[in-house]
Parts: C-alpha cells; sequence; structure tokens
C-alpha cells in the first residue's frame, strides 16, 4: 500500500502573477485563457471614448498574497492599454476626463487536488499435476489478488484576475471578466505573452 504523496505549496515568491497573463499562454495550448465576463445591460458602451486607470488598480489579495514588483505591475497595465488602445479607446492619465476607469486585481486561494484510481493486483498459484484442463499449466489465478486504490494529495494556488471597467459618476463597475487557473511557478518577461492574454480578456468588449 502506498502512502499518499504530498506536494508542498510553492513560495509567493516563486508563485508568480506572472503565470496568469503570461505563463498561461504558453501553458494552454490553443491560447490564452477564456474569460468570464458580466456586464451591466442597460448600460451604454457606446458613449465610452476615454478610459484611465483606477488609482485603486492591482490590488492582489487572498490566502497566499504575492508580491509584485514594479516591473510586473507595469507589464500588465502596459498590456491592458495595449488592448484597449487597438479596440480604438484613448487611454488617459487625468481620471477626471475618463469615460471609464479600469482596474485589475488577483485573489489567490490555497487548494487541495485529491486524485484516486484502482491499480490491479497480482497473485500467481502453482497448479501443478491437478485440474483435467490445467494439467501441464503452471500457473492460474486462484489466488489473484483484488485491486488496490491509490490516493494523491497535491496543494496548488487558484488565482482570479479580474479586470473591471467602472464608471467614475456612477463609482459602479459596469463591466467585468474573471479568470481563474492555477498559479505556475514559472513566468515570461514577454510583454507580446501579456499583450496577447489582455487581448482575449477584451475580446467581448464592449459587450
Amino acid at each position: 500500500m502506498k502512502y499518499p504523496a504530498q506536494t508542498v505549496p510553492r513560495s509567493p515568491t516563486l508563485i508568480l502573477l506572472a503565470a496568469l497573463l503570461g505563463a498561461l499562454v504558453t501553458a494552454c495550448v490553443s491560447g490564452p485563457p477564456t474569460p468570464t465576463i458580466d456586464y451591466k445591460a442597460d448600460y451604454d458602451f457606446s458613449a465610452v471614448k476615454k478610459i484611465a486607470f483606477y488609482d485603486e488598480s492591482g490590488q492582489v489579495l487572498g490566502d497566499n498574497p504575492l508580491q509584485i514588483s514594479d516591473m510586473q505591475h507595469d507589464r500588465i497595465d502596459d498590456a491592458l492599454a495595449f488592448a484597449l488602445k487597438n479596440k480604438g479607446y484613448e487611454m488617459v492619465e487625468d481620471t477626471s476626463k475618463a469615460d471609464l476607469l479600469v482596474s485589475w486585481s488577483l485573489f489567490t486561494q490555497n487548494k487541495t487536488s485529491v486524485q484516486t484510481w484502482n491499480t490491479p493486483g497480482i497473485g500467481v498459484g502453482y497448479a501443478g499435476y491437478y485440474g483435467r484442463y490445467n494439467r501441464y499449466a503452471g500457473y492460474n489465478c486462484w489466488s489473484c489478488v483484488g485491486s488496490q486504490t491509490e490516493v494523491s494529495v497535491s496543494n496548488y494556488t487558484e488565482g482570479t484576475f479580474i479586470v473591471d471597467m467602472i464608471d467614475p459618476r456612477l463609482k459602479k463597475s459596469v463591466w467585468r471578466s474573471v479568470i481563474q487557473s492555477r498559479m505556475k511557478g514559472n513566468h515570461s518577461e514577454d510583454q507580446d505573452k501579456y499583450n496577447e492574454t489582455a487581448t482575449a480578456i477584451f475580446a467581448s468588449f464592449p459587450p
């Protein structure tokens, strides 16, 4: 009987935010992950022309909060701005002149994955001389044992990356994109990969 294999979670310094906006692109053969979208159905998105970053954008919260470097923060901001500019929006510094404010945040949660599977048992019995049909057989299965249950337990960090489009007058989010995935230990410094994922996030914006 084998004992469960335990996997220790990676430290916050190794589990980087770039896993969501960088390494996920290379981890998924089919490309960036598909986000879940929600929005205010009666909002007039056609009036939106200028977008700025929300002052409190870039928060990281949860069970295993990560230390985000200035470089990582800038890569994410640059990627989101890149995707919005490609949609025809003007990015402005002054939030008072913006029609919408873009804000991103990351929530982390420690989780445990338990997998079980059955492995066939192996057993033999010596038949020897006995048995009309087994007279010359060396072995039969009278002592075959039943299957054994194997268990594998692993701990991991799930990241939920959220992008909100906030109306500064309503002071509420009117559009939201959410990506959930296991955090990876590797990361990417390739801005193009960040841009590709940001483009996927805003693929259905405006609704």
